[in-house]
């Protein structure tokens, strides 16, 4: 299942250019009830209105159509080095990726219940190397302490604009910059790449042939843009020059819903 169905797409979209109900109305004749049902989810437009749509908010016209009839779902393997847990009560995507030894491991986004977190790290069992954090929002940090406190070697690395989130602990990420290579082991690296747009600090993780996108890049759509200073113009360019430029077998591991690949996106996410 999507993590954005055709509602969440249109509202992101409206919301992002500015173009409202009662403009696209008078641009299509559509009529603003329907509009405004199929905002809320109450039903979805017509192949030929969902075309119609699209250009006025800057989206695909076949990807955007492809949504509202549900034509197209990732189907993308888990990569063997990443797990994948709950986070539980949020619905956000946690994960541990690992390197070869089968111990060596980094977390994403240690957010939800810490217990969960610690029965995860426990099943490999790991050593924890890195605590990667893509952005400030709660669902994706709010276990930061408990788990920096039972791991207290592992290095925290989490963008500067949105490391007030983390409190007291913030002093203590690394201050790595875009693209700088964190050790891991092996001759493995991570990088980070800074995506702005969802957060002003929202940041994707690389390891190997898999990026961890946070809430900047989901299957077939993007985040909301929240930023203080960064846009949702910024979102959209952030996927453009940073994401899509991997490899198309890159495999994408987002911050809710099912993953995804760079190929997979560029065929199919309205937003491009």
């Amino acid at each position: 299942m999507l993590e954005d169905d055709f509602s969440d797409v249109f509202r992101k979209a409206k919301r992002g250019t500015g173009v409202d109900d009662a403009a696209i109305s008078a641009r299509t004749g559509l009529p603003v009830a329907s509009l405004a049902a199929w905002t809320k989810g109450e039903g979805v437009p017509s192949e030929d209105a969902a075309r119609t749509i699209a250009p006025l908010l800057g989206l695909d016209p076949g990807k955007f159509a492809d949504l509202a009839a549900q034509r197209w779902h990732p189907h993308v393997a888990m990569p063997p080095d990443v797990r994948h847990h709950p986070q539980a009560p949020h619905p956000s995507n946690g994960y541990l990726f690992h390197l070869e030894d089968g111990r060596t491991a980094a977390l994403i986004d240690p957010a939800g219940i810490p217990s969960n977190l610690m029965r995860a790290i426990a099943e490999g069992p790991y050593a924890l190397r890195y605590i990667l954090i893509t952005h400030k929002h709660l669902d994706h940090c709010d276990a930061t302490a408990d788990v920096a406190r039972a791991f207290p070697d592992a290095k925290i690395v989490m963008h500067r604009a949105d490391s007030e989130a983390i409190g007291a602990l913030a002093h203590k990420a690394l201050p790595i910059n875009e693209g700088e290579p964190l050790p891991f082991g092996d001759g493995s690296e991570i990088r980070m790449l800074h995506t702005p747009g969802h957060t002003d600090g929202s940041s994707c993780f690389m390891f190997r042939s898999t990026v961890f996108t946070g809430d900047t890049l989901f299957a077939g759509s993007v985040g909301g843009a929240f930023g203080e200073v960064s846009t949702y113009a910024d979102i959209l360019e952030s996927v453009r020059s940073k994401l899509f430029r991997l490899d198309d077998e890159t495999v994408i591991m987002p911050g809710h819903g099912p993953p995804s690949t760079i190929a997979e996106e560029k065929a199919h996410n309205p937003f491009f």
